[in-house]
């Protein structure tokens, strides 16, 4: 495509979310709400039509989990932001005289994956709506069809509510530059990339304030305390939702020796099958290019059968899990089943003892996963706050199906949202759930108002002799210092 013609995209979408942006910061909260409202109803109301599309454009996953997909992405998310104050002013404190006033921040450039292509437009475009910041999205070019009907779907209900024009906008499809361009013009003021690592790693390089999604290769240590059938039935229910398409989906189990052949015994039979070391790698070559560190997309939200059959291993009919059993060392890119991979297989560990256990939780999060997720199932609530304060994770999922535990809402009090953060570990700004106040600008409105007590310290510091210590002034001080009011 000619450059010129490129940029001209760029420009004119970015003109018209510019118009709606000033239109959109007009609205009050209570037209803010009905918009919301619609936007919402009819992106529920399409739940399982758009899971229907998603499956068959991408032929990844199921159709029942991309439907409870959408329904987290609306129905939850909606309840949880639905009463939230989100323009005009949010907070008044006499006592402190400040108050603060929600502003949007401006045209936000969204990026869809192709795991979750229908509920994360259907989330972007909620968060988006209810801050007034309008939305363009660029769907995966393999899910190109379902998310912009997700998006025209919602866009239609919105205008009908007195939206403004061009409030959500979607790009069918771009150059690589052009992608580059929307993340880094002069009036995108948020870039929401939700894909692969490079993808990401560009809208962190734009030049334009981002939220990106880093990797969760999700470690899950079973204690000597846990039940083990509880534990694997939870782990079954997390990474063969959607056949493990959920980036906080476990990705390897970690077992104490106490209760390893246990759990071993379990997942057998409720139809996981465990690879030998021969199977193990054939399965490991087919799921992970050791050179690029990436997953076969091949593989992606596929079941167990079909991964064994492309790699060419016999398995048992009903098979639903393929696990590897692996030694203490094997982690890191040589044994690539040690990596994260979105499909309904785990890698297995054996440790001695809690030590060891939370050491190879390390390891593994390590090598992909920093920031973003970890689980245990444990009874010893000593041991669970110790594990929770050792290990680098934005969430800590306890006794809990770790994907529908971290997307929230549904085991838990955690925000409900599509895109979960990984914090400084993930090269991110926040561990939080994304949600609308990050999608905000506050003002806050500073009243007169003079600290008496700030204003003696101001003084008696300022009055100080300077060759005194800091604590012989602050002895100084306190004698004569009178009593906070």
């Amino acid at each position: 495509m000619d450059k010129s013609v490129a940029n001209r995209l760029v420009d004119e979408t970015m003109e018209k979310a510019v118009i709606a942006s000033h239109l959109f910061a007009r609205l009050d909260q209570e037209h803010v709400n009905r918009i919301v409202r619609a936007a919402y109803a009819a992106g529920f109301s399409h739940r399982k039509k758009l899971a229907e599309m998603a499956y068959e454009e991408t032929g990844i996953g199921n159709i029942h989990d991309k439907t409870i997909k959408n329904i987290i992405a609306t129905r939850f998310v909606y309840r949880d932001i639905r009463d939230q104050k989100t323009a005009g002013i949010i907070s008044e404190n006499s006592k402190t005289g400040i108050a603060e006033i929600a502003k949007p921040m401006g045209p936000i450039f969204a990026v869809t994956p192709i795991t979750n292509p229908t509920s994360t437009a259907l989330f972007k475009i909620l968060i988006a709506l209810k801050t007034r910041n309008p939305l363009v999205i660029y769907p995966h070019g393999a899910a190109r069809k379902c998310t912009i009907e997700a998006a025209r779907i919602c866009y239609e209900a919105a205008i009908a509510e007195g939206a403004p024009e061009n409030c959500i906008q979607w790009i069918p499809k771009a150059s690589r530059d052009q992608v580059l361009g929307f993340m880094s013009h002069h009036s995108t003021a948020m870039v929401m990339a939700t894909g692969s690592v490079s993808l990401v790693r560009a809208a962190y390089s734009s030049g334009t304030p981002a939220i990106g999604v880093g990797p969760g290769n999700v470690p899950v240590y079973i204690g000597k305390s846990a039940d083990v059938n509880f534990a694997v039935d939870q782990i079954l229910l997390s990474k063969l939702f959607d056949n493990g398409t959920i980036c906080a989906s476990e990705q390897a189990v970690i077992a104490s020796r106490y209760n390893a052949d246990e759990v071993v015994r379990v997942f057998k039979k409720k139809g996981a099958y465990f690879l030998n070391a021969e199977e193990a790698e054939k399965v490991g070559n087919v799921c992970i290019n050791t050179h690029t560190r990436s997953m076969n997309a091949e593989i992606i939200g596929k079941p167990a059968t079909f991964i064994a059959q492309l790699a060419g291993i016999k398995v048992p009919g009903k098979t639903n899990l393929l696990i590897a059993s692996m030694a203490p060392e094997q982690v890191g890119v040589k044994w690539p089943l040690s990596l994260e991979i979105l499909a309904p297989v785990l890698a297995f560990y054996r440790v001695d003892n809690f030590e060891e256990g939370i050491t190879m939780c390390k390891k593994i999060n390590e090598h992909g996963g920093l920031g973003h997720t970890v689980s245990i199932f444990s009874n010893d609530q000593e041991k669970i706050s110790y594990f929770a304060q050792t290990l680098n994770a934005g969430r800590i999922v306890v006794n809990t199906p770790s994907s529908q535990g971290a997307l929230g809402g549904l085991y838990n009090s955690l925000v409900p949202s599509m895109v979960l953060a990984c914090g400084s570990g993930g090269k991110n700004f926040t561990t939080d759930n994304i949600s609308t106040r990050h999608l905000l600008n506050i003002q806050r409105i500073a009243y007169r108002k003079v600290n008496f007590c700030a204003e003696h310290q101001l003084a008696e510091a300022f009055c100080c002799d300077d060759k005194l210590s800091v604590d012989e002034i602050e002895r100084l001080c306190s004698e004569h210092r009178p009593p906070e009011k």
